[in-house]
């Protein structure tokens, strides 16, 4: 059980943040350890996708509750992170997280959109905030068709992000992922957090593995460490992610 004295604060940057790459306006929220505006510290960030499922007791399929997971962590000490949470594009979610090539769902606009994050939201986020900027402190997540736009945005931008929060990635979209498309250059030093449940679909945990061995074929696994979790009763579902958040952001941003 959590201790309301620790939950994050909340503050909506934007209701209509400029996407100029995508001519659109969002709403992004940075969640700040309750303790950010008693201190100095800087904190490394983790921007995850579809921020109205992340914390809206009014959102339609449940949310993963992070704040209140957050609370509970910093009850023990642990989790001081800044959140930036970006909102999906509702109708238009899909064709934003899809890439921009020939994909089982057409050719989508994710490589604007992962332009969108590392050079624009960043930097606004790193002038704005007290933050880590170095990408031994940046990270990128989500679940589903938001964990498939992570894995671009985190493999396009190594220089930027150095730790991926995969939950449940759509990666059936491109079950051949074009990796020549990926920038490989130095730094190769990632942490990879895998999530899926074995209640997702029967090639859920095959995809799964096959994408962590493709990546360390790749030469991946020099210098990068990955974390493979299957929940052998787990579902597609916002409740299932939320459990597993705090035991991936612990790994994730631990030294």
């Amino acid at each position: 059980m959590y201790n309301p004295d620790f939950l994050p604060n909340k503050v909506v940057i934007s209701e209509s943040f400029e996407i100029p790459q995508l001519i659109k306006t969002r709403r992004i929220t940075a969640l700040l350890p309750y303790n950010y505006n008693s201190s100095d510290r800087r904190y490394p960030v983790l921007y995850l996708q579809d921020g109205q499922n992340l914390f809206d007791d009014y959102a339609p399929f449940g949310n993963w509750g992070i704040d209140k997971k957050l609370a509970d962590l910093a009850g023990h000490g642990k989790g001081e992170i800044i959140i930036v949470a970006i909102d999906h594009a509702e109708e238009e979610r899909i064709a934003e997280f899809t890439p921009s090539y020939n994909t089982r769902l057409g050719r989508g606009e994710g490589k604007k959109y992962v332009r969108f994050l590392a050079d624009t939201l960043k930097p606004y986020i790193d002038k704005n905030f007290r933050t880590l900027t170095d990408r031994s402190n940046t990270g990128i997540g989500g679940s589903s068709m938001g964990g498939l736009i992570s894995v671009y945005a985190g493999l396009m931008y190594p220089e930027v992000y150095s730790r991926l929060m995969l939950f449940s990635p759509s990666l059936w979209v491109d079950p051949n992922i074009h990796f020549h498309l990926v920038s490989f250059l130095e730094p190769k030093d990632l942490k990879i957090y895998l999530y899926g449940g074995g209640k997702e679909g029967s090639n859920m945990i095959e995809n799964l593995n096959w994408f962590k061995n493709t990546l360390e074929r790749q030469g991946m696994n020099e210098g990068s460490d990955f974390k493979l979790s299957i929940d052998p009763e787990g579902h597609h579902n916002e409740a299932c992610w939320g459990r597993e958040f705090p035991k991936a952001l612990n790994w994730l941003f631990s030294p």
